[in-house]
Formats: C-alpha cells, structure tokens, sequence
C-alpha cells in the first residue's frame, strides 16, 4: 500500500503536465499551484480501477515496458473512452514503439479536444514528423484557433522546420507573440541562408581550404568544447550545427550537455531524448547520453527515470 502511494505521488507530476495547457516560458507561482489542484481533481473524478490501471500504465512506460504500458491504457479506455489524458499518453507510448498512424491517431484525438494545450501540439506534431508527412495535409482537420496555430508554430520552431512554423504564422491573426516567434525564424532562415551562401563559396572558390560548415568542422569543435568544458560555445556551435544536421546525434547530447549545465534540465531531457532516436550503434556515446538524462532527471526529483537510464550504462566503453 506504502508503495502504491509512492508511485502515486511521482506520477502525480506527469499527470500535471498533462491535464494542463502548458503556456510559454511559463514558470512556477499560482499557475504551478491551480495545476497541481486540477490534476488532483483528475484523480478523484475516476475510480481506484481506473487510477490504478493508469498509474500502472505510466509506471510501465518509464521502465520501457511498452506493450503492458498500452494495454493498461486501453484498459483505461474501456472504463472512460472520452479521456484525452489517456490519449495522449497512448500517442506517447506508440510514438516509442514506432507505431506512427496509431500515435497519429491518438494525438489527434487529445489536441482535438484541447486544441489550447501546447504538450499536446508538441506530440502531434511529432507524430507527423517521424512519418515525414507534412502539415498542410492536415492542417484542415484542425479547428481554427489562434492559440492552437501559436502553438503548433512553436513546436514546428522547435523542430527547426522553421519554413513549416513561418507559413501557420501567416495564417494566423498577428499577436505579440506570432510577432516575436517570426522574429526569430526570419533570424535563423537568414542565418541558415547565410551558411549556405558561405558553404558553397568555400567549396567553389576556395577548394583547397577546409569547409568550415561541414559536420567534420562542426564534430571537431563541438569535442574541443565537450574536452575543454567551454560551454557558451559548446550551446552556440551544437545549435547552430543542429540546423543544417538534424540527424546528427552527437549534435543533440552536445547541446543536451549545454543545456544541463545551464540548470535547464526539461529542455536538457527533451533535446537527449529525441537524439537517442538517431542513435545507432555507438555505445559510447549512448553512455553519455544516459548519464545526462540520469543528471537531467536526478535535477527534477526523478529518481525512477534517473536510475533507469543509470541501468542502461554499459561498463567498459
């Protein structure tokens, strides 16, 4: 019983996040408050059946049980099909299965019924990605509203598919905000355009000189900053690289690093676990990518997650 109520209250954080819209650069005061009262009032709406079956269902998701995890949720579904908080985490779970449409389906559903939630725009707009389909076959299917256009421009800026995130924007009613984040894409597709003018004059102008925006010239860099602990450079050059090489996994644990020793370990946490996706093979930079995550979540009082990723370490690389 002791134990049910210690996973209880772990959990009780992610369902926070998740029965909550969660705005930008929001931090702490009242808003953390009436979130932590709304997702207790999520759990006292439902039975012990129903609390039991989710907590489970999350519990077996952060130990990579993801099969249990999904046949938990649906068992949650039965009991209360109309849930979009179980949606989302379906979407979630088959996202790390790579089961796409399925993961597609089912954030569709949560954002279609809280269009306003950006945790949910950010998954949907992950689904889609990973299937490589692009958002104007969608974009139809989703209500008009500003918040959620603001926020499915936001997710797609985070990506760096700044061309997707400019054209919402444009059809989006301006606002301070769509006003601020078009700053900042019109910035960075003029500094990828400057790269790639650079680019080319280097390698036809200057074919005897090293390319200096070739991923070797950026690894280079980024391992010297890595050895020498420079890490305002490491935070520059890894962002900058991961621009015009967004495959490249080393490029996500350098700027996952950057961003641990910034005390910013949620984006820390995302930035490590979307690289681990194009991570293949390399055992020793796996190693490295555990032991930030296990730093990033030991920073925000995860202990399961924390020491689930230590468990993953191999000995010897």
């Amino acid at each position: 019983m002791q134990k049910n109520r210690i996973w209880k209250t772990q959990m009780l954080a992610i369902v926070v996040l998740a029965v909550t819209s969660i705005s930008f650069a929001q931090e702490g005061g009242e808003e953390e408050i009436d979130a932590q009262k709304s997702a207790e009032l999520f759990l006292e709406n439902y039975s012990d059946d129903f609390q039991e079956h989710f907590f489970e269902a999350l519990k077996q998701k952060g130990i990579e049980n993801y099969d249990k995890a999904i046949n938990l949720l649906l068992e949650c579904k039965k009991i209360d099909p109309a849930n979009l908080v179980v949606d989302h985490e379906l979407a979630r779970v088959y996202l790390k299965e790579k089961q796409y449409p399925l993961a597609e389906d089912y954030a569709f559903a949560a954002l279609s019924d809280d269009p306003e939630n950006l945790w949910f725009a950010n998954t949907y707009v992950e689904t889609l990605r990973q299937q490589g389909k692009s958002f104007a076959i969608v974009k139809d299917k989703l209500p008009e509203i500003i918040q959620l256009n603001e926020n499915l421009a936001l997710a797609y800026f985070k990506k760096r598919d700044f061309d997707t995130a400019l054209a919402i924007l444009k059809e989006t009613t301006a606002s301070e905000f769509t006003k601020a984040l078009s700053v900042q894409i019109n910035d960075a597709l003029e500094e990828r355009k400057q790269h790639t003018v650079s680019s080319g004059f280097i390698s036809t102008g200057n074919a005897g000189s090293r390319d200096t925006n070739s991923y070797e010239h950026y690894k280079f860099q980024i391992e010297m900053f890595l050895r020498t602990d420079n890490i305002l450079m490491l935070d520059q050059k890894s962002e900058e690289a991961l621009e015009m090489f967004p495959a490249q996994p080393l490029l996500y644990y350098a700027q996952g690093y950057a961003l641990n020793r910034k005390s910013k370990p949620r984006d820390a946490i995302e930035m490590l676990e979307t690289g681990l996706d194009y991570l293949v093979g390399d055992i020793s930079l796996a190693n490295k990518f555990y032991q930030e995550l296990a730093n990033a979540y030991n920073s925000i009082n995860n202990s399961v997650k924390a020491n689930m990723y230590l468990r993953k370490i191999k000995p010897g690389f």
